[in-house]
């Protein structure tokens, strides 16, 4: 049986330390396959891909966790969503020609922002620390050491084909009798090559890391691409927008148009789906709410 496109969570009994392993396989090649990144860009976005949707697993809510990052560099702009029903979406803008290199290289002077999101009442969270290290793992693991202070290390690796991460967290309220344990832990999953990541499958992954170590490994939960932009809510805008609005720019390019950046659809209303919007449901004025 095929473990592309999951999540497996695991566990070290007696060590106080909890894991987790996605693989992405046809779910990322469907969010990428309309879009043509650089290989250096589709590898940058895979793997922040990945890393959402583990760090979205470590948490107990209802909404979603955005990780994005922001530079100077050629890669200006990327952006990866992962959802408590183990859903994502991502993009990146870039400028000029993206040659492989560490963080700096490639995101020139930027800054890591990450996002939790409700889905329906509650406080957002926001964290926003310097885009420092090597890769976007290191950068994860330090800022959960500087903010959370919680032991955490990420492995990440992307290509074409795959997405593929694994994260390992020492618990914070567990306590182990094997002092070394986080240590030796981390140090074995150091071991893993970005082609063992990307060819493996996740129990042969934790095989190869840790089958001198007692795990307990979990049934994978699905993981799928989807966008959430539908006709529907770009109908919402339009209606937001007010009648006047709307038909001022009819007037102007004889439709309303909208392209999902996420997904590439585009959505078009003519004069007679416009009318029906606001015959279905008036609205004279531009709304305040957020669409």
């Amino acid at each position: 049986m095929t473990d592309n496109d999951t999540l497996r969570r695991f566990l070290f009994e007696h060590l106080g330390i909890r894991g987790e392993l996605v693989r992405l396989s046809a779910s990322w090649q469907a969010l990428h396959q309309d879009h043509h990144y650089p290989d250096t860009v589709l590898s940058e976005l895979g793997q922040a891909i990945a890393a959402s949707i583990l760090l979205s697993a470590t948490i107990k809510y209802d909404g979603s966790l955005i990780l994005q990052m922001e530079g100077s560099g050629p890669l200006t702009m990327l952006v990866a969503q992962a959802t408590s029903q183990r859903t994502f979406r991502g993009l990146a803008h870039w400028n000029d020609t993206v040659e492989p290199g560490d963080l700096h290289a490639i995101h020139g002077e930027g800054r890591l922002v990450i996002t939790l999101q409700p889905s329906g009442a509650g406080d957002r969270y926001q964290g926003i620390v310097p885009l420092t290290g090597a890769d976007l793992a290191g950068a994860l693991g330090a800022y959960f050491q500087q903010s959370e202070q919680l032991d955490t290390g990420l492995w990440l690796a992307a290509n074409a084909s795959q997405a593929t991460g694994l994260l390992l967290q020492k618990l914070p309220d567990r306590q182990s009798d094997d002092a070394d344990a986080w240590n030796r832990i981390a140090q074995l999953a150091a071991t893993l090559t970005d082609s063992e990541m990307l060819q493996l499958s996740g129990e042969a992954i934790i095989h190869r890391l840790f089958h001198e170590e007692d795990v307990r490994l979990f049934e994978a939960e699905p993981v799928s691409f989807r966008c959430g932009c539908s006709r529907e809510r770009v109908a919402q805008a339009i209606r937001g927008l007010g009648r006047s609005e709307a038909e001022s720019i009819l007037a102007e390019q004889g439709t309303i148009s909208a392209d999902c950046e996420f997904c590439n659809r585009h959505y078009a209303f003519d004069p007679v789906d416009v009318e029906a919007l606001f015959v279905a449901s008036p609205v004279s004025s531009p709304s305040s709410g957020n669409h």
